[in-house]
Parts: C-alpha cells; structure tokens; sequence
C-alpha cells in the first residue's frame, strides 16, 4: 500500500495551495484520511480528516480555512488549504486507516509535502 502525496510549494500569506493524496495498491477498504503537519521543532499534529461517509474533523486553527474533499472511488484525499498564514508552513503528511483484506486495520502514511508560506 502506498499514499503518494503532492501540491506542496511556495505560497503567499494569504494564498492557496491544494495537496492530493491518493492511495494505492492492494486495498480492501479506506476508513478515515486525513493530513498531519508538522512544522521545525514542533510536534506532529492533526490538521483535518474525513471519514468514509464524510464526517469531518478539524483542527481549530484551520476551520474556516480549510477543507478536506475525499473521491472515494479514486482513493484520493485532498486538503484546499485558503487564506494560508506563515504559521501553516509545515511537512505535512497524508494518513489513511485502512484494511488490505478481511485483517485488522493498518494505518499508512505519505511521504510528505512540504508548505512555505512566505512573502
């Protein structure tokens, strides 16, 4: 199983960005996608995740400003990120929980992109 990540770069503050993730190889099933930061010297953190029926989550930091679309027929996930501040600029990784077959659940990661907000 792979989660390939992209749509990080440069942007403004104030800008926009869009990141994909799409997850591929021997899936049975996605249950919940989701997208994690982490900027230098901080933790890891949640930024925002959907379910498979759509429910969704979001850090407080970002609601209002971001979104978090998923396409379950092409496994993918994205992350509209708007209004983008220096704050968000961080590695920022894609999750999925999910089942290969009729196993227990594993959970997968992308390799990460990288956001820069910077004028």
């Amino acid at each position: 199983v792979q989660l390939q990540a992209s749509g990080g770069g440069l942007v403004q503050p104030g800008g926009s960005l869009r990141l994909s993730c799409a997850a591929s190889g021997s899936i049975f099933s996605i249950n919940t996608m989701g997208w994690y930061r982490q900027a230098p010297g901080k933790q890891r953190e949640l930024v925002a995740s959907i379910t498979s029926g759509g429910s969704t989550n979001y850090a407080d930091s970002v609601k209002g400003r971001f979104t978090i679309p998923r396409d379950n027929a092409k496994n993918t996930v994205y992350l509209q990120m708007n209004s983008l501040k220096p704050e968000d600029a961080a590695v920022y990784y894609c999750h999925a929980n999910l089942h290969t077959g009729l196993d227990p659940a594993l959970n997968a990661w992308g390799q990460g992109t990288l956001v820069t907000v910077s004028s």
